[in-house]
């Protein structure tokens, strides 16, 4: 090492002594949501001593100049900017008004620097996109809502992207799913830092389950993403889902698409994000989830028309998608069917959003007395309204997370 880089990392290493994890700064950029940006307002801004939740200080920090419009052109204005994120040792992103759009280039800059420092990195839902734009998530796993799990994943092809949790934590970057797993996540990095019974203390005022089981998978969508309409892939896919009720495997896809299966495998997880085998795993059962829902099939009957070589395949990846058994899955949804809702056996054809295997981790100071003041909307619809681009808040149930070991 030279003595130049040596001089860097020291001073790097000095600066990363200043920084202390309870020292929150959450970025707010305009057109964010105002429920993702008020999670880590409640979480780590607001004193719960008395409940035995140890305090953070928040710094609300404005990631562009203001006022910052949200949801329903109400207009905050933080207190803080850009540069008082270099006193923290954790940032929050909770959210991106718009996964097509790049995020200013200053707050980009002032992130990277947040983590060579040492500081703790973290993107609630969307806020995923602004931590990848900064590449601060190249060759780590991550997370987000599921409904922008491909657009992030094909977008920065360097980050493993796991639409199937909650929220993945790596150590010093954190990114969770839409909504209400940021909840999960804030409860997660409460729990890492003053340990379970913080945690709990805190869960029990926000009247939320201290920890959830399962991951996003139960959520999707049955769409597939829109990128993948003009890709001449699209026809091997479309073909996949009209025959779900055959037993093929991707080396049948692979033919079909004229490619080998290497090349199949590449240009499928690029397209999508998800590796072809899981991707088709869980149409199979998707297929068998609606054929539960809306027919009289037993679960062997189900098994043979969706492509499962037998009953127990079936049953072992429907509680790893679903966690529950074909059987007890459909109890629970006619126990819960409202009245007069005619059942067809007839299968509905459609698809899911992708799911990629890539793996995930699972691993007080005075409050701020600047607090964001928020401006309400002059009775018009036109103040801060997000365009077709901006985010929409997830279709998420409350609240949860794969459990931490």
């Amino acid at each position: 090492m030279s003595q130049d880089s040596a001089a860097a990392t020291e001073a790097a290493r000095k600066l990363t002594g200043r920084r202390r994890r309870e020292v929150v700064a959450v970025l707010l950029f305009s057109g964010g949501p105002i429920f993702e940006s008020s999670i880590p307002l409640s979480v780590f801004g607001i004193d719960r001593q008395d409940a035995g939740v140890p305090r953070y200080r928040l710094l609300v920090c404005g990631g562009e100049e203001g006022p910052l419009r949200t949801t329903g052109g109400l207009e905050l204005t933080a207190p803080y900017g850009l540069e008082a994120i270099s006193r923290a040792g954790t940032v929050v992103v909770p959210a991106w008004r718009s996964i097509t759009s790049p995020p200013p280039a200053e707050a980009l800059d002032a992130l990277r620097r947040a983590h060579e420092e040492g500081a703790r990195i973290v993107g609630l839902c969307t806020g995923a996109f602004v931590l990848a734009a900064a590449g601060l998530l190249d060759g780590r796993p991550a997370t987000t809502h599921w409904m922008y799990a491909p657009t992030l994943a094909k977008r920065y092809p360097s980050v493993h992207v796991d639409p199937r949790e909650l929220f993945v934590d790596d150590g010093d970057v954190l990114t969770s799913a839409g909504t209400a797993a940021g909840i999960d996540l804030c409860l997660h990095i409460v729990r890492t830092d003053h340990g379970t019974e913080a945690a709990g203390a805190l869960a029990r005022r926000l009247v939320v389950p201290p920890r959830r089981s399962g991951g996003q998978e139960r959520y999707l969508d049955r769409s597939l993403p829109e990128e993948i309409g003009s890709d001449p892939l699209a026809e091997v896919v479309a073909w996949a889902l009209e025959h779900l009720h055959e037993q093929f495997d991707v080396e049948t896809l692979a033919a079909r698409a004229y490619m080998s299966r290497r090349t199949f495998d590449r240009r499928f997880r690029s397209l999508t994000g998800s590796a072809p085998l899981q991707w088709l795993i869980t149409q199979r059962v998707l297929q068998a989830q609606r054929l539960l829902e809306t027919s009289d099939y037993s679960v062997d009957e189900v098994a043979g028309r969706c492509g499962f070589r037998s009953p127990v395949a079936l049953r072992g990846h429907f509680r790893r998608q679903l966690g529950s058994s074909p059987a007890a899955y459909r109890a629970a949804y006619r126990a819960r069917r409202p009245q007069g809702v005619a059942e067809s056996s007839a299968p509905v054809m459609d698809s899911v959003v992708p799911t990629q295997g890539s793996p995930s981790g699972r691993r007080g100071m005075p409050l701020s007395s600047a607090p964001v003041s928020v401006t309400a909307p002059a009775g018009s619809a036109e103040h801060g309204v997000p365009g077709p681009d901006a985010y929409v808040p997830g279709r998420t149930a409350l609240p949860g997370q794969r459990s931490a070991p």
